[in-house]
């Protein structure tokens, strides 16, 4: 079975499938623990990678290398990849596709934005002509074989939402997202207007969206939630307490629980399980 056909039976399936935000093979491995699927989230690469904000900034032979090292150590692990606008022009979104799928990538999320390009969840977000849109994803979905493709936009004007959000749910796109979702309500319209297409929501900490639990999302008729930035995010603050505490104990390492605490044996631990033969994921990962 196909990583694309994997992810879209899983999809299928019953409740609402989350896919957790990776920034590097590090977060990947912590994350691999407790969920079955990972985001590529392209915030994360840029801040990761080049220690840039996500305003297009992400050279795809970069990302495609990145997915290529989470596929080794993570074989039976959902692997959705943000590849933006598709770096561009649609020929370049074609052959980063073909590559993605060739090298074991689940699915893609391909949105409608201009460039400069920005964060989902920023002000100031234009987007493409539909109809020029519309041609770079149906090229796309020409040149998959079975990887997963989500359409995403990144429209404003409340009209323009459900009318892209309509166009793009009426392609052969196997998920639709509307990015920066404001409330509830919204969510319910454009449950609406996508029909039986499955439907994708981005969850973002300081974002324009609810916090939502998976329950209250599957009660909305949500299909897939992705979580861009949770790890990004604990790593930011706990690197930053980290460093305050060094500092003010005047350079002495804090003692390490041995039963909970993080140091050698367990950072070594965890990594070790990505060279593991048969990479068995813990109880209760349903990979």
């Amino acid at each position: 079975m196909t990583y694309g056909k994997k992810l879209r039976e899983r999809i299928a399936g019953p409740g609402t499938t989350p896919l957790i935000g990776v920034y590097d093979m590090y977060s990947a491995s912590i994350a691999a623990k407790h969920y079955d699927g990972m985001f590529v989230s392209g915030f994360g690469f840029a801040a990761s990678y080049y220690g840039l904000p996500d305003i297009g900034f992400i050279a795809w032979p970069d990302m495609v290398a990145f997915v290529q090292r989470l596929r080794g150590a993570f074989p039976h692990h959902h692997l959705l990849v943000d590849i933006d606008d598709g770096y561009v022009d649609p020929e370049v979104a074609c052959h980063v596709v073909e590559g993605l799928e060739r090298i074991g990538a689940s699915g893609v999320i391909l949105e409608d934005q201009k460039r400069p390009r920005r964060c989902g969840h920023a002000d100031g977000k234009q987007v493409l002509p539909l109809d020029e849109y519309l041609e770079k994803l149906h090229k796309v979905l020409e040149t998959r074989k079975d990887l997963v493709v989500v359409a995403r936009t990144d429209a404003t004007d409340e009209h323009d939402i459900l009318h892209r959000a309509e166009m793009l749910a009426a392609t052969d796109a196997d998920v639709v997202l509307v990015d920066g979702v404001r409330s509830v309500e919204w969510i319910k319209r454009i449950r609406d207007v996508v029909g039986d297409k499955p439907l994708l929501f981005n969850q973002i900490a300081g974002g324009k969206s609810p916090r939502l639990s998976l329950g209250e999302l599957s009660d909305l008729g949500v299909d897939v939630a992705i979580y861009s930035t949770p790890c990004l995010f604990a790593a930011h603050e706990a690197m930053d307490s980290a460093l305050a505490d060094l500092k003010a104990a005047d350079g002495r390492l804090a003692e390490v629980d041995p039963a909970s605490g993080i140091g050698v044996k367990a950072s070594t631990t965890l990594l070790e399980r990505n060279i593991a033969r048969d990479r068995i994921s813990p109880e209760g990962v349903g990979v």
